[in-house]
């Protein structure tokens, strides 16, 4: 198992968030419009597409399937992930909503309701000493279950709402994220080896369209006037609440597993693949289920939640390391 300084979580991340929030800075300052908006859209929606096609060509069916024998642990993560985290987001919309924009509302509950991450819970899960294989295996389960419990769970939470997922997003969905998913999951016989050998430079493509997605969305927010609405205190509470999510569901995750016997190294693999949400999935997701004109307000907490929970699990995993002294 690796010791943490052999695990540099923080170095390999912290260039992605700076690029993303240096996106933010960009479109507040020089938003894209006319011809570069209308590029950049049609340059996002294709790499959208693309990005789920990789998804599904580097998914191993049969290695997920074995990995799923362990109901309890898998289902540890599943509750945690699209059942404590939604019933928390539900908790915190109703305690704070009245004090933020409708927007910033939906991007709460739409963070309550996307999926784990793989990268980060595998490394999180090694260097704290969990089940490394039950991490892979959960985190992406999580994914793929998301391709279609995000939308649902999204839509059940703020349809009614008014803010939530159109009826055109159905058509959406499955235009532009399951079929590319599907036919990378049938290419990865052919691909599948060639594309995992080829992860690096595929995760620096998958990065650059991610913060190509904010980049286009948070122009799209400058120009429409979006941000002018948004006052600093709405910022403190959203950040404030991502904060409060992740602190509830660590604990949860951390304690609940000891009621069904759970071993030290289970416990880990739910704590870290329980409490992370993925950017990488939620970013594109959101560009696809929202409606133009709010999806900056909705990306805004995931994107405040993504550093928050790795400066937290890195920390949790170097003082949970095996190998600490």
């Amino acid at each position: 198992m690796p010791r943490w300084s052999d695990v540099p979580v923080l170095r390999r991340v912290e260039p992605f968030v700076l690029a993303v929030l240096t996106a933010i800075a960009v479109a507040a300052l020089l938003p894209a419009g006319g011809a570069v908006a209308t590029g950049l859209g049609w340059g996002t929606t294709v790499g959208v597409g693309f990005l789920f096609f990789v998804y599904g060509a580097r998914t191993a069916p049969a290695e997920a399937l074995r990995g799923l024998r362990d109901w309890r642990l898998q289902g540890s993560i599943a509750l945690a992930t699209y059942v404590l985290f939604p019933l928390l987001g539900l908790l915190l919309v109703a305690a704070t909503g009245r004090f933020l924009d409708g927007g910033l509302v939906a991007g709460l509950l739409f963070l309550a309701v996307l999926p784990s991450t793989v990268q980060s819970c595998v490394v999180f899960t090694a260097a704290a000493g969990g089940n490394v294989p039950g991490a892979v295996v959960g985190a992406t389960a999580s994914n793929l279950a998301g391709i279609g419990l995000t939308p649902l769970l999204a839509a059940l939470l703020l349809g009614s709402a008014g803010a939530g997922p159109d009826a055109g997003s159905v058509g959406r969905i499955v235009l532009q994220l399951l079929v590319p998913f599907l036919a990378g999951l049938a290419a990865g016989a052919r691909i599948g080896d060639r594309v995992r050998r080829h992860r690096r430079p595929l995760a620096f493509l998958d990065r650059c369209v991610i913060v190509a997605v904010v980049y286009s969305a948070f122009s799209l927010g400058v120009r429409r006037g979006v941000w002018q609405q948004v006052r600093p205190a709405e910022v403190a509470v959203v950040l404030v609440c991502a904060a409060l999510l992740l602190a509830a569901v660590l604990a949860v995750a951390w304690w609940a597993p000891r009621l069904w016997g759970a071993c030290r190294a289970d416990r880990v693999t739910v704590l870290f693949c329980g409490s992370n949400k993925s950017l990488a999935t939620g970013l594109p997701m959101a560009t696809v289920l929202f409606d133009p004109h709010v999806v900056g307000l909705v990306a805004l907490p995931v994107v405040l939640y993504h550093p928050l929970q790795i400066t937290v699990c890195s920390f949790l995993a170097g003082r949970m390391s095996p190998g600490r002294s």
